[in-house]
């Protein structure tokens, strides 16, 4: 049954429409003549539009029944979890089949921590593809997305280009508020402390999956699986809020701030479960551990995606 507005269709009904699209032309068909018995009575291109119209119609309607996302009663969950735990968060979820989504403190713009390696990784696949780089860029990519080391990601950093690089990436990329960082930061260049908002981030998530993408579908295979292959131990994250049965690709972020050493911990990435895929990303700052800065980002991944489906036991 298909919902519309208030009411409902059942399928029968369409079935039944369907079928009296196609047999009616038949009914017209002389009884007397034998031979128009064993000749076609090829069936009007009008019924084979009421046929794809119907159709379509089902479609569009299905889509229109999915449950609209409570953002109301999501924002009070995050309201009340994250009271008193003095961070400053940001947060959305996308479902990237229907279009719904949540946004939680949309208006901030915090850093990437190591979130932006994904975004490194997809500027240099944008120029090269995967199997045009060298055996040792190709190992860089792959220390750098599974095991988030920081010295792969510099040296990837300079072959995009750096932060104008990273920039003309963000835009290709259509991302609105993330902007390169010139120059050194302590040891390593500035990618970390790139400033960026929720929305960007589940952007280039959704690219990754997109039909329409600026990434090639090998370049994009490529991410997803080294994404979905993060080392045990820094697989947390988004990845709490996931069912049993879900495929995760995901790439988290924890960096210490010079200036106010606590901790900005970050998690971004997709769930995904046959043709369904959600595009999500959580970003913190204020955390006084890493720990207390995971435990925030579950908790708020948990809290949001539990407003868009319910783990099947």
């Amino acid at each position: 049954m298909i919902a519309v507005g208030a009411k409902a269709i059942p399928r029968l009904v369409i079935a039944l429409v369907i079928a009296i699209a196609l047999v009616l032309p038949l009914v017209s068909v002389n009884r007397q003549d034998p031979a128009h018995l064993q000749t076609p009575v090829p069936v009007p291109a009008a019924a084979v539009r009421q046929v794809a119209t119907l159709y379509r119609l089902e479609d569009r309607v299905g889509r229109e029944a999915v449950a609209a996302v409570p953002t109301e009663r999501i924002g009070e969950r995050l309201d009340r979890f994250l009271a008193g735990r003095g961070q400053t968060v940001t947060a959305m979820v996308k479902d990237l089949a229907t279009g719904r989504l949540y946004r939680y403190h949309g208006h901030e713009r915090l850093i990437t921590a190591s979130a932006a390696k994904v975004q490194i990784l997809m500027a240099l696949l944008r120029r090269t593809s995967w199997k045009g780089l060298p055996a040792g860029v190709r190992r860089d990519a792959e220390l750098m997305i599974r095991y988030s080391d920081n010295h792969a990601a510099d040296r990837l950093w300079l072959r995009i280009g750096g932060a104008d690089g990273f920039t003309e990436a963000a835009r290709a990329f259509g991302m609105k508020h993330t902007r390169g960082v010139p120059g050194e930061c302590v040891d390593l260049y500035c990618w970390g402390i790139t400033r960026t908002s929720a929305d960007d981030q589940v952007r280039l998530m959704a690219g990754l999956v997109a039909g329409k993408s600026r990434l090639t579908a090998g370049g994009r295979k490529e991410v997803l699986r080294l994404m979905g292959a993060v080392v045990d131990g820094q697989d947390w994250g988004i990845s709490a809020a996931a069912c049993k049965g879900d495929r995760v690709a995901l790439k988290n972020g924890w960096l210490k701030r010079v200036s106010t050493k606590r901790w900005a911990v970050t998690s971004v990435g997709l769930i995904r479960r046959g043709d369904r895929d959600y595009a999500i990303a959580v970003l913190t700052e204020g955390s006084p551990t890493v720990e207390y800065g995971i435990a925030t980002v579950e908790g708020v991944a948990e809290r949001i995606m539990r407003g868009f489906r319910k783990c099947r036991a």
